[in-house]
């Protein structure tokens, strides 16, 4: 049986994500699921890198090692790779704006079916605010949208169109969710893999965002 921890459909996410990666790439984590991801790389060696100034971020520490100078641009605590370095937010939104970010991860709020997406407000609530959002959306490589498949209260992240303000006009490459796995490709959602626990009517009643089939759908996404 599944532990609680292990049923939190933020780990599977991260879990997931953290197939993704490929050894050697450059990764900047967004705020929120991403924040989870490098405790789920194992040895696979990529750079995770923060816009406060850090390439070569590991693990979260153990609770007696955490030190609260050393945190990640999500104000979480996290520790040094052999070989890490620090620098100042300057030096590191020049990697991101100079395209020396392979791969973004970013939590979101919302993302169309076109793959557009939303991430830093919900109207008439607190502004999250954008933080470096918009620089990775233009900058970065590849972006990889993570979030859980509805909100609390069961209505649809992935919507036909954004009612929350949109970060930017670069779209996601891939999406990821507990319940299945989108790739964008020409301006429409494909999906790739999903959960065998639902049937392609579930996961279209819980969709709001119109999505195709790949041929080579997988239904291997525990």
């Amino acid at each position: 049986m599944l532990s609680h921890h292990e049923q939190d459909p933020r780990i599977k996410i991260a879990k997931r994500v953290a197939q993704e990666l490929r050894e050697g790439d450059i990764v900047n984590l967004g705020v929120g699921i991403p924040t989870l991801i490098p405790d789920y790389l194992g040895k696979k060696q990529v750079y995770l890198q923060s816009e406060n100034g850090l390439l070569g971020m590991g693990p979260t520490p153990p609770e007696e090692k955490i030190d609260m100078d050393l945190i990640s641009a999500s104000k979480k605590p996290v520790s040094m790779l052999p070989g890490a370095s620090l620098f100042d937010s300057a030096d590191a939104f020049a990697m991101i704006r100079g395209g020396h970010v392979d791969v973004a991860v970013l939590g979101a709020l919302q993302v169309d079916q076109s793959g557009e997406i939303a991430n830093w407000a919900v109207p008439g609530q607190r502004i999250l605010g954008v933080g470096g959002a918009m620089d990775l959306l233009a900058g970065a490589k590849k972006v990889i949208v993570t979030l859980t498949h509805q909100t609390k209260n069961g209505d649809p992240k992935l919507v036909k169109t954004l009612t929350y303000p949109r970060t930017g006009l670069r779209k996601a490459d891939l999406i990821i969710t507990e319940k299945a796995v989108f790739q964008v490709a020409d301006g429409q959602l494909i999906l790739v893999e999903k959960d065998p626990e639902l049937t392609l009517g579930q996961l279209r009643s819980i969709t709001d965002a119109h999505f195709e089939i790949a041929a080579d759908l997988s239904v291997s996404f525990k």
